[in-house]
């Protein structure tokens, strides 16, 4: 048996948690931004899907571009994956010739990620044909407030003083 929500009454004051427009709860915030991941993440999947690859094996893409080759255990992480996922992510892009593994020298058993001239070709594809897709994310908002959106949102996730 599950407990019943509470319920908000004249005599309690504490606002509901909602992703609605106008919630002034503690948790509005942190709703909203899961809100506008998923949407995100859906109009990137539809920008994705014609050139063969998800979000999962572009989030891979982004880090071995940014960091270069990388082993697995760091790769997992970076990409916020788990290593079984990470795992069937790498198996996914070897298999499209998008990113190979390789012996890492000094350590037999450590296999490090590299993209390929052709994960490079696909990751530059996927940029040219999210453009129009990452329009329409912002269509609503005036001139100017994108980038401020992007400043923002930046401040959050990398905060000065790094608290994650």
């Amino acid at each position: 048996m599950t407990a019943d929500p509470p319920r908000e009454t004249p005599e309690t004051t504490a606002p509901l948690a909602t992703d609605r427009p106008g919630d002034t709860s503690p948790f509005a915030l942190g709703l909203l931004l899961r809100r506008a991941h998923w949407r995100a993440a859906a109009v990137m999947t539809e920008a994705l899907r014609p050139l063969g690859i998800e979000l999962r094996h572009f989030a891979v893409l982004i880090v071995l571009v940014d960091r270069g080759p990388t082993v697995q255990r760091d790769l997992a992480e970076a990409a916020g994956s788990d290593k079984a996922g990470i795992m069937r992510v790498v198996d996914d892009l070897e298999h499209k010739g998008l990113a190979v593994r390789k012996g890492v020298p000094g350590d037999r058993r450590v296999r490090a990620v590299e993209i390929t001239p052709q994960g490079m070709d696909l990751f530059n594809a996927a940029h040219a044909a999210a453009a129009a897709h990452a329009e329409r994310l912002v269509a609503d908002l005036r001139p100017g407030e994108p980038e401020q959106l992007v400043d923002l949102l930046t401040r959050v996730a990398h905060p000065v003083g790094g608290d994650a």
